[in-house]
């Protein structure tokens, strides 16, 4: 019996060792720099982004949602899905069902009945028993299914990135340590509306981005984290420029006694009056070459952007560098996004290193939706039904199982994993013998004479 308490108080060290090694090695920080298009990092030096692509990954080309606006995009980023599945179709909405509206800018947003029919990253982590840091993501100061983050900050768009940063490092850093965070920053977004990415003024924006992920760097390091963590890096959108010249009015074409506008240009909702669908719909389809009007139903499969109810009856995509507004009176920005996602301006960038992502590796494209079951494979998460797969990315991780794709989004042994089953295997084996050793020469009887529970008695 001795020999027994032994052996299994070896196991439960070692088991304890390999859990803890896990828990250590599946903490991740995901940044959104919000309207950081993906060839910024050329266009300036960016010595913190080209430091982090030397030390793990680049992805060229991120796909990211239909349509690429600041509220879907994120929201993608945290459950996998599209726009018309987690119900997050823009960022002003109107649903016809329950006649509610939805702004950005409005109270609205602090409804979590607008954010329920997905279920964002966070809350799946919580359920599974860890705990969660949010610093101003869309959404993350929301009850989601009554539930917050672990620890949030309410959304104050004063609050200095530097703050932000700190947060997170003591979430991460303290006892009862967070192994999932998310952080958002606003620009370049807002200095890109203003100015235009073409603008040279954009230089020294896009340069102090490098700043600042270069501080959230050192104080990574300063914590004993930066080696530890797995850090990736990307944005919603990207941002192209606008002209006063490329303009379409709808007054030109259609009275708006006849519809209510809803959400923004490049793509805009419209909402016909009772029984004026048809009449709205022939005055705008063939009115300017520079637009498309689709109905609902005629919204190419291919967007992911047709079965929801908050998206409108009709809706207005204009082509790249253009507005679309009800006349000039309107206030006009010099930049602007939420066109096609097919279009290179609309990509977002994409950086990650750690200790579960390879070196100086350079991966082609991938889809937004694909980074969820990415981050659940990482974090050792089970992920919830998405329009993401896991093998599409599984080359970013220094890992790539040989399993079948069935089970590809299950959760992903860590690079120890082998080793400690390895140990583990074999100690049973050695305890195993020792005690059958031990059992057979005490009382001297052969090993075929041994009762069942005299040969079980050891493993249990």
């Amino acid at each position: 019996m001795p020999y027994q308490n032994f052996f299994l108080s070896c196991l439960l060290v070692l088991l304890q060792t390999s859990i803890s090694q896990q828990e250590e090695q599946s903490q991740l920080l995901l940044v959104s720099f919000d309207g950081f298009r993906w060839d910024y990092v050329n266009r300036v030096p960016t010595p913190n982004f080209r430091d982090l692509m030397n030390e793990g990954v680049q992805v060229e080309k991120v796909e990211n949602t239909y349509i690429t606006k600041t509220y879907p995009n994120h929201y993608t980023l945290v459950t996998g899905l599209h726009a018309e599945t987690h119900g997050v179709i823009a960022n002003e909405m109107y649903d016809p069902i329950h006649n509610k509206s939805f702004s950005m800018e409005g109270p609205s947003v602090y409804d979590a009945w607008w954010w329920e029919e997905a279920v964002p990253l966070w809350v799946t982590n919580q359920k599974a028993g860890k705990k969660s840091g949010a610093a101003m993501w869309p959404g993350s100061d929301v009850a989601i299914g009554g539930t917050y983050p672990t620890h949030y900050l309410s959304y104050n768009a004063s609050m200095p990135f530097e703050t932000r940063v700190e947060k997170l490092i003591d979430w991460f850093s303290g006892p009862e340590a967070i192994n999932f965070g998310v952080l958002y920053w606003e620009e370049p977004d807002e200095s890109g509306h203003n100015l235009g990415p073409e603008s040279p003024l954009m230089d020294p924006v896009i340069a102090d981005i490098d700043d600042k992920l270069g501080f959230l760097r050192e104080k990574l390091k300063a914590a004993g984290l930066y080696d530890k963590l797995n850090l990736i890096v990307t944005s919603d959108h990207g941002m192209t420029q606008l002209s006063h010249d490329k303009i379409i009015e709808l007054d030109t074409y259609v009275s708006r006694d006849l519809y209510t506008w809803v959400d923004k240009s490049p793509v805009v909702g419209i909402l016909p009056k009772e029984g004026k669908l048809e009449e709205v719909y022939s005055s705008l389809k063939n009115a300017n070459p520079n637009m498309v009007v689709y109905k609902k139903e005629e919204i190419p499969e291919h967007y992911h952007y047709r079965h929801n109810a908050r998206i409108m009856p009709l809706i207005i995509e204009v082509k790249e560098g253009w507005t679309v507004m009800q006349n000039r009176n309107g206030s006009f920005m010099l930049g602007n996004h939420g066109y096609n996602n097919s279009l290179p301006s609309m990509h977002p960038v994409f950086v990650a290193r750690g200790p579960t992502f390879r070196r100086e590796y350079t991966k082609a494209s991938m889809r937004t939706v694909d980074l969820y079951p990415l981050m659940c494979s990482i974090l050792g998460l089970k992920p919830l039904p998405n329009n993401g797969s896991l093998s599409s990315v599984q080359d970013l991780l220094v890992e790539t199982p040989t399993s079948k794709p069935e089970v590809l989004l299950t959760p992903r042994q860590s690079s120890y994993a082998w080793a400690v089953g390895s140990i583990l295997g074999t100690a049973l084996v050695i305890g195993f013998l020792f005690i059958f050793v031990q059992q057979v020469t005490q009382r001297q009887l052969p090993p075929l004479h041994l009762s069942n529970s005299e040969i079980t008695q050891p493993l249990l």
